[in-house]
């Protein structure tokens, strides 16, 4: 029945004289699987395009000739997926030829060994690796400047990221000012830079926040405490690794955390003003995967079944949000995370349920919540459904529903708030709220 109303819907937009055009950063994306036959087919031509990185994602989705009824899609060239990837992702960095590499994580991934593991593969193969794992868990100015000095230091010629979004955003900063100079603060907003960055392959461990394949970067400035949202053609990495045997060992907590940043990519894309058929598709695909495997991952995390189908949920929120962006989910969650260092994942999951009850006001957003409802399983397709859905996976996987348990305070609310309307996010959002709604929403949460 979802289906058949997807399809009815999409069916006028389609037939529409130039309704949308969609096209990759290099004008023809590929997403390979671990099955070999197809990985071999596509092996020359991705040698071909992903090291080009002179001409990589040169188009432009704010030239102001593009009408304003063509959208744009947006998806790394390449991106592996399933048990071997990360050999495979080591293979191929050789066959580029890049020879000093920097590799930018975090202190836990150097613990787990993952980091140790990533260096070896790649020393093998020829390249020398330099490390950065100073990434705090909400990314900041001074650990994209430190990040900056190695490269300038060891003259790399390519980074490699490791872990979550932390670790690809800091990446991603820095290799956007390796090549384009200047301070991150330069390239908030949307599409501020010139260049292409340097070129970047992310290696994901987490199964919730779509960096290793987005344009979007998240970067704390300390003295002002606040988060900002860079979305840039420039920042995507060239290739994104998914496998899930980097991720069985990623606790409950963070794995619950990461699991409701991709269902809330995934709903705010959606519900977006920007979506359009392909990114519902994706969107629907997301919400079902998340209702169905999320609460496994979370019990077992060695639930191979289980991580891997969370690798493909979080990798198609990413594809959604990347190209429908977002709301005031985000909005609001970057000022949190900003101003208490609370993390992003949990952030989401408090937001969610209370911003689309307001979102639930506008009829076409409230009908799309319907759909979110159909999507997690629920009996009942409406956005009410959909709101106590997303309350009840909270509760199942142990997400606390209160921001003042978080450390956060009333008084803020007035500063996050004038705040969150700044975000680039929340242009996308179905309603534009005023300052006191979005005191009201922080309240409702709190």
């Amino acid at each position: 029945m979802l289906i058949n109303r997807w399809i009815s819907r999409a069916q006028p937009l389609l037939s529409q004289n130039v309704r949308s055009v969609h096209f990759s950063s290099t004008a023809a994306s590929s997403v390979c699987c671990r099955r070999s036959s197809p990985w071999k087919s596509c092996r020359s031509e991705f040698s071909r395009r992903f090291f080009a990185a002179s001409n990589y994602n040169l188009f432009s989705t704010s030239t102001p000739t593009r009408s304003s009824s063509v959208s744009a899609f947006y998806i790394p060239s390449f991106n592996l997926f399933g048990k071997g990837s990360l050999n495979e992702a080591a293979n191929q960095i050789k066959m580029s030829g890049y020879k000093k590499i920097l590799i930018v994580t975090d202190p836990g991934i150097i613990k787990i060994g993952l980091c140790d593991k990533v260096k070896g593969l790649l020393e093998e193969r020829g390249s020398t690796v330099y490390i950065y794992n100073g990434v705090q868990p909400n990314p900041t100015v001074t650990n994209v400047k430190d990040g900056l000095k190695l490269i300038k230091e060891f003259g790399c010629d390519s980074i490699v990221s490791i872990g979550g979004g932390s670790a690809h955003d800091c990446a991603k900063g820095i290799a956007l000012l390796a090549t384009n100079g200047g301070k991150i603060a330069d390239y908030e907003g949307v599409d501020k830079s010139l260049k292409p960055q340097l070129p970047l392959v992310s290696i994901n461990t987490t199964a919730g926040t779509a960096s290793e394949m987005t344009r979007f970067a998240i970067i704390t400035e300390e003295t002002r405490h606040i988060k900002m949202s860079i979305i840039d053609k420039h920042t995507m990495p060239c290739l994104s690794v998914n496998d899930p045997e980097t991720m069985y060992g990623l606790p409950p907590s963070l794995t619950a955390a990461t699991g409701m940043d991709a269902l809330t990519h995934a709903v705010e894309a959606y519900v977006s003003t920007a979506a359009n058929p392909i990114t519902d598709a994706c969107a629907l695909k997301c919400m079902e995967l998340v209702g169905q495997y999320l609460n496994r991952a979370v019990k077992n995390g060695k639930d191979e079944e289980a991580r891997e189908k969370m690798a493909y949920a979080q990798f198609l929120g990413g594809m959604a949000f990347n190209n429908a962006s977002l709301g005031y989910v985000h909005a609001m969650a970057h000022q949190l995370g900003g101003f208490y260092n609370i993390p992003h994942g949990i952030c989401n999951a408090i937001l969610l349920p209370h911003v689309q009850l307001f979102n639930s006001k506008d009829a076409g957003a409230a009908a799309r919540l319907g759909d979110v409802a159909a999507q997690l399983g629920c009996e009942e397709h409406t956005a009410q459904a959909a709101i106590e859905k997303i309350q009840k996976l909270n509760e199942q996987v142990g997400v606390n529903p209160y921001l003042k348990d978080l450390g956060v305070f009333e008084k803020d609310f007035d500063n996050l708030s004038q705040n969150a309307m700044k975000d680039a996010c929340g242009a996308t959002n179905p309603i534009q709220p005023t300052l006191d709604e979005v005191k009201s929403i922080f309240a409702a949460a709190y």
